[in-house]
């Protein structure tokens, strides 16, 4: 049972290492230093603050009392998802290890990143009354000018561009780049980063797949996103369960075989008082 605890504590480290690397949206990650734990399972508590603003001083009275609400909402954690394999403990030996490290790794990369990716950006995408706008951007003047519009949108709202991302679908970037001009240059400036996402994750809505072969769709009422902004101070996203299981051949009841299973649970929400710092650009 010593070399499974230590293959376990291995393999859990590569997987979190191959999760940074892949994930497009890992940046959206908060410290999440004020959420709290819900009282059932699926629920996590997000603080909402409010205050009043400024009122007139007066030399007779002094200042006007205000009050401060610190109040937390319940949201619940809608994306929960896993799956487990099965391989031979033979096939494993004679392949060095390799299927099973494989496995994980592949898996992590080509199935759990991009669903989680996909998901993600719909939920933001989706998000009821903030800004979205659908035009086929067919030349870079024309991405250029859309830009910049959604720029100015975020700065009027007084969000803070330099904690937005801009997830921008490659094509769209690319025809930007390509105008080489200060203005295409100074467009894409003072975000916090500029991210490229394959059009594969990018859509407005997406369905998950229940069973047979998992993974997800983009949905019937979908639209390809040309670019998304996503302010970081405006959503919360939090992973509250996320467990890689390996099971030894020795205590697998069922078969002589390696098993590997794969949890993950969480949250991509948002702040009502907030949501001028998310910005959707889709196609018409």
């Amino acid at each position: 049972m010593a070399n499974t605890i230590a293959l376990r504590k291995a393999y859990s480290t590569a997987l979190d290492e191959v999760y940074k690397l892949a994930s497009l949206t890992a940046v959206l990650d908060g410290p999440n230093e004020l959420v709290k734990e819900g009282a059932n399972a699926n629920e996590i508590l997000i603080p909402k603050m409010s205050m009043q603003g400024l009122a007139n001083y007066s030399k007779q009275t002094g200042y006007v009392a205000g009050d401060v609400t610190l109040e937390y909402e319940t949201k619940k954690c809608s994306y929960d998802r896993g799956r487990m394999f099965t391989i031979d403990a033979m096939d494993n030996i004679e392949s060095a290890g390799i299927a099973f490290g494989r496995l994980s790794g592949e898996f992590l990369r080509t199935k759990v990143v991009p669903e989680l990716d996909a998901y993600r950006l719909a939920a933001y995408a989706s998000i009821p009354g903030v800004t979205t706008v659908a035009a086929n951007l067919t030349d870079g003047k024309a991405a250029l000018a859309a830009l910049r519009a959604a720029k100015g949108k975020i700065e009027n709202a007084e969000a803070n561009v330099s904690t937005c991302y801009l997830f921008i679908n490659p094509t769209v970037l690319g025809m930007i780049e390509d105008l080489d001009t200060t203005a295409s240059k100074k467009a894409i400036e003072g975000f916090a980063s500029v991210i490229k996402v394959p059009e594969g994750r990018f859509y407005s809505k997406i369905d998950l797949t229940a069973s047979g072969a998992g993974g997800y769709a983009k949905n019937s009422a979908g639209k390809n996103l040309n670019f998304l902004i996503v302010d970081k101070q405006a959503v919360i996203q939090y992973q509250k369960h996320t467990v890689p299981k390996i099971i030894d051949p020795e205590v697998n009841q069922n078969a002589d075989a390696w098993k590997f299973a794969y949890r993950t649970a969480g949250i991509a929400e948002y702040y009502d008082n907030k949501k001028d710092g998310i910005y959707v650009h889709t196609v018409e």
